[in-house]
């Protein structure tokens, strides 16, 4: 397998965001990328807008993308307090490439930064990896419920 490079944007992700930079800072369209991933791997993100997603990483505190080359290839994003509570976002891993500890490393690379490092604790959601969190260390919250509230556009 060809290298992956792991980057740790800094939070907001401002060149990723803004300019689209991906490794080494160079320009490599990676809004359009991160869009085109999240789309064809993640079906709970099909069909953000660049302008939602530019606004998405902006609140987030920590960012972190894996690339092959030009490619990106992995995704993950965490919001939190700093202190109390941290939820991780939108871990994703191209198709092609899962089975090869990359969720892991998006993971790890997740909760390894700064603003994650003292958090009491840290929540996620899925639909169909727990067992992929349970090898991480995560367990299900059997005295919680998870209530959500869905906003009507019309």
């Amino acid at each position: 397998m060809a290298l992956i490079r792991l980057i740790r944007h800094r939070p907001g992700a401002p060149g990723l965001r803004l300019f689209g930079l991906g490794p080494d800072l160079k320009p490599s369209r990676g809004l359009l990328k991160l869009r085109r991933l999240l789309d064809k791997h993640a079906f709970w993100a099909v069909g953000r807008s660049s302008r939602e997603l530019r606004q998405m990483l902006a609140a987030s505190n920590v960012v972190v993308s894996l690339w092959r080359g030009k490619r990106i290839v992995g995704f993950g994003r965490a919001t939190s307090d700093c202190i109390y509570r941290a939820v991780l976002w939108d871990v994703v891993v191209a198709g092609d490439l899962q089975g090869y500890g990359l969720g892991r490393k998006v993971v790890e690379a997740l909760l390894d930064a700064p603003q994650l490092k003292s958090v009491e604790r840290v929540y996620l959601m899925t639909t169909n990896s727990s067992n992929f969190y349970r090898q991480l260390g995560f367990k299900t919250a059997d005295n919680q419920n998870l209530f959500f509230k869905k906003k009507d556009f019309d």
